[in-house]
């Protein structure tokens, strides 16, 4: 049955796969946005993780120089302590500036390598910020080819598809004839009534000079 299981996700996982690849094909602008924003998230978990490890360098050198200072002060109680002949207090104070001073060198190496680690991360920190800014170059590129591409698909569209450009022609042609066909109407209409104005006009002017002259 567990097999059945495994068999089961590892199909659905490589369908799944086979699947955002294809998404990828047909858009590779959008995937490269999504892995851009995937690493814009990365670099800020980084970020974080630096200044946590500032912190820490810093916490480790506080006591650091506190453990230096007590050693140093235990030592310093230690020898009041022997001329006063206070044994037990001078046994004290030299016990607590044993332990302080172990202390004092763990601490050392652990600030020394805090800050070893810590130029580390920092170093490959500003890696990561550069190659994130590479990507974003990088996508401005290809928006900018991407643009140019459709720009040229819709020009060569236009300009170079015989039937588009028969047809806008065609329609351009047709729109001319009928411009050409009412201008034509429009000039003989006012032509017609021009002449029926003036024939109107010589038959008024006859039927005067035909009209008997009244004594």
């Amino acid at each position: 049955m567990s097999n059945l299981f495994t068999r089961m996700k590892d199909s659905i996982i490589s369908d799944l796969h086979q699947l955002l690849d294809q998404k990828e094909q047909k858009n590779p602008l959008g995937s490269l946005n999504h892995y851009l924003r995937q690493c814009e998230q990365e670099t800020e978990k980084v970020r974080k993780l630096v200044e946590r490890q500032y912190l820490l360098k810093e916490e480790f050198t506080r006591e650091y120089r506190y453990a230096k200072d007590m050693a140093e002060k235990r030592q310093y109680q230690a020898t009041i302590a022997a001329k006063a002949d206070e044994r037990e207090l001078h046994d004290f104070a030299m016990q607590e500036q044993v332990q302080y001073e172990e202390r004092t060198r763990h601490l050392q190496e652990a600030v020394q390598k805090a800050e070893q680690q810590l130029a580390e991360l920092e170093r490959k920190y500003e890696e990561m910020k550069h190659k994130l800014k590479d990507m974003h170059i990088k996508r401005m590129e290809l928006m900018g080819r991407e643009n140019i591409a459709r720009a040229h698909h819709r020009m060569n569209k236009v300009l170079e598809n015989n039937a588009y450009s028969t047809k806008s022609f065609t329609r351009f042609e047709d729109m001319e004839s009928y411009i050409d066909r009412l201008e034509h109407q429009v000039n003989n209409d006012y032509h017609r009534s021009t002449i029926d104005s003036r024939i109107a006009q010589l038959e008024k002017n006859d039927k005067k000079e035909e009209a008997p002259a009244i004594s």
